[in-house]
């Protein structure tokens, strides 16, 4: 697991990546990136994209039921969700699971997540095209649509610190 970790931190830095960092290893980006605009949907089939959420702070995690540390950190992001969510900010738990929106909403209620809706992507090609090369991935996204930086691997989302650096990014 180290080797992989450090390998994704090589990688990063080759990519110009982080100047700064935030809590918990958050990685911050000397300036915003453009993101690809991925496609997915929601629990009852409707089609989104990341265009869906222009204005508002995004906190998109890209995760599956089948990832230990993702199953970890949910009610984490859950929680985080409570305490910061709203027409200015919203966590964007993406699950690419293959077996769909069934397997996700089984996990949700056996969990007790409450505060996140489901948005799926079964073909997994948003992971690919935003460069999640290991679950969980997080990708902090201002409201004109640019990563401002990313967390890969798990985190403590309802976490004070945490919460404090990213109510700092809300509206």
């Amino acid at each position: 697991m180290r080797a992989i970790l450090t390998a994704l931190a090589i990688w990063a830095l080759s990519q110009g990546a982080a100047l700064a960092a935030g809590p918990q290893g958050f990685a911050l980006h000397d300036a915003p990136r453009p993101l690809a605009n991925i496609r997915f949907a929601t629990e009852d089939g409707k089609r989104l994209t990341l265009d869906a959420f222009r204005g508002r702070v995004v906190l998109l995690n890209i995760w599956a039921t089948w990832c230990p540390p993702c199953v970890k950190e949910m009610p984490t992001l859950d929680a985080l969700q409570s305490k910061l969510g709203g027409p200015g900010f919203e966590v964007v738990a993406l699950s690419i699971d293959r077996a769909g929106p069934e397997a996700v909403q089984a996990f949700f209620k056996r969990v007790g997540i409450e505060n996140l809706k489901m948005y799926i992507d079964q073909t997994m090609l948003s992971a690919t095209a935003l460069r999640a090369f290991g679950l969980p991935t997080t990708l902090l996204i201002d409201a004109e649509g640019q990563e401002i930086g990313r967390l890969i691997g798990p985190a403590e989302w309802d976490d004070p610190e945490m919460v404090d650096f990213l109510k700092g990014y809300a509206q």
